[in-house]
Formats: C-alpha cells, sequence, structure tokens
C-alpha cells in the first residue's frame, strides 16, 4: 500500500516504529499538506457565503491552488520514502573490486541527489502553501479564519522541517555547485517564509481580536 494511502493510525504507527521509513521527510510533507487542506477549508467555508461575494472570485482561486498544493504534497511522502530506499539500496551494492566500488560510489551519489531534492521539493511546495496563507488569512470567513493560522503554522514547520532533511543529505554530495545552490535557496525560502508566516499569524490575531 502507498504510503500516503494507509490510514492515518497505520501511518503514525510506522512513524513510531523502528523501521527508517516513513520518517522525518514523510512527516514534513504530511504537515504540509496538512497546511493546504486548511487553507482549503477556509476557502470553501468562504465560498457562497453571504456577505462574503465580492472576495468568491478571488477565494475559488485560492481553492484550486490549496487543493493542487495539497495534492503535491501528499504524493511527496511516498516520494521521500522512495528516494530514502534508493539511497539505502546504493549502499548495499557489492564493492568487491575497483569497477563496482567505482559503481557503487555513483550509484551513493544518486542517491544522496535524490534524498536532497524530495525534502527540497518539499520545501518549496510548503513554501507555496505559507505564500497562500497571506491572502487566505485575510480574506478568508472570520469565523475560521484561526484554521488559516494553523495552515500557515504547519506549512512553516513543514518547510523547517524538510530543510532538516536537505541539511544531513547535501553535505555529502560532492557536486558542491549543486548542494551549494540548493542551500542557498533552501535559505531563502526560510528567510521569506519565516517572515511571512510571522506576518500571516498576527493577521489572524488581529482579525480575532487578539
Amino acid at each position: 500500500m502507498n504510503t500516503a494511502d494507509q490510514p492515518l493510525s497505520g501511518f503514525l504507527d510506522a512513524l513510531a516504529s523502528s523501521a527508517p521509513t516513513p520518517g522525518g521527510g514523510g512527516a514534513a510533507a504530511l504537515m504540509g499538506a496538512t497546511g493546504a487542506a486548511l487553507l482549503a477549508m477556509v476557502a470553501n467555508l468562504t465560498i457562497g457565503k453571504k456577505g462574503l461575494e465580492e472576495v468568491e472570485a478571488e477565494m475559488r482561486g485560492i481553492l484550486v491552488e490549496a487543493e493542487q498544493l495539497r495534492a503535491q504534497l501528499t504524493a511527496m511522502i511516498e516520494d521521500d520514502v522512495a528516494a530514502f530506499n534508493t539511497l539505502m539500496g546504493s549502499y548495499r551494492l557489492p564493492k568487491d573490486n575497483d569497477e563496482q566500488k567505482a559503481a557503487r560510489a555513483a550509484a551513493i551519489q544518486q542517491g544522496l541527489r535524490g534524498a536532497t531534492e524530495a525534502p527540497m521539493a518539499c520545501a518549496r511546495a510548503a513554501a507555496a502553501v505559507v505564500r497562500l496563507s497571506r491572502r487566505t488569512a485575510e480574506i478568508g470567513n472570520r469565523n475560521v479564519i484561526s484554521d488559516a493560522g494553523v495552515g500557515v503554522l504547519a506549512a512553516q514547520a513543514a518547510l523547517r522541517s524538510a530543510a532538516l532533511n536537505v541539511h544531513i543529505n547535501a553535505p555529502q554530495i560532492k557536486d558542491r555547485g549543486y548542494a551549494d545552490a540548493t542551500v542557498q535557496e533552501l535559505g531563502a525560502l526560510l528567510a521569506e517564509c519565516g517572515g511571512t508566516s510571522e506576518d500571516v499569524y498576527g493577521r489572524v490575531m488581529q482579525r480575532l481580536g487578539s
């Protein structure tokens, strides 16, 4: 069964077990998907509501984007498992002679790159959820605006969690141009979204009157 298709209790049991997958990368993707789902919920509870007609068209666009991000992030739960398994498989390759050693080293580098790109893709998608939360929190139905706040916090947690999974693999990649560029992009996302998430949280608190 695909990791993302199992019941939540089963996923959490697997996460808590001694098995290496699912792990932090899958958890990060789940957090991001949860954030996107909450933004979709706010959109669904804004569309068609009396007194909110003027923002309905914009909210429909937010709903489409939120659902696209939710689907992407949900798929990334399994992507993380596949990337980890590929990397672990490369370490198990034979190394009895120079040819095998060279092939194994190349496979490890390819696996490390995949195990870096999977959480990086998650980070990019989570950042998109954080960005989307700004407008959702500004114009969403005030009765469920706290859910927009939870959504941005979940997405920000996903981004920072994915970042940890990038940082654990990137130092081992010999292609320093790729690794350094990836870490630099990640740093920019963290800096941008750290400020955005705080702004959105403050906006939600303001709309709650707190």
